[in-house]
């Protein structure tokens, strides 16, 4: 699966970096970069709380 963010919505807010570090990361220049866009069907269940949990609901899934 892929991971999605619409950075014209985010707010780069570390969310999603709290709950999956490993993946997201919001750097000294304050944007969210995502370090590995392509992830196992064995993340599915953390990515899908991230998603949840985005205040501006920029992430989404997509299944490849």
């Amino acid at each position: 699966m892929k991971i999605v963010v619409d950075f014209d919505r985010c707010a780069s807010n570390a969310v999603c970096m709290s709950l999956l570090p490993e993946i997201f990361e919001v750097r000294d220049d304050g944007y969210l970069y995502v370090l590995e866009e392509h992830q196992p069907e064995s993340m599915r269940e953390k990515l899908e709380e991230a998603v949840r949990s985005c205040p501006t609901q920029s992430i989404s899934l997509v299944d490849e």
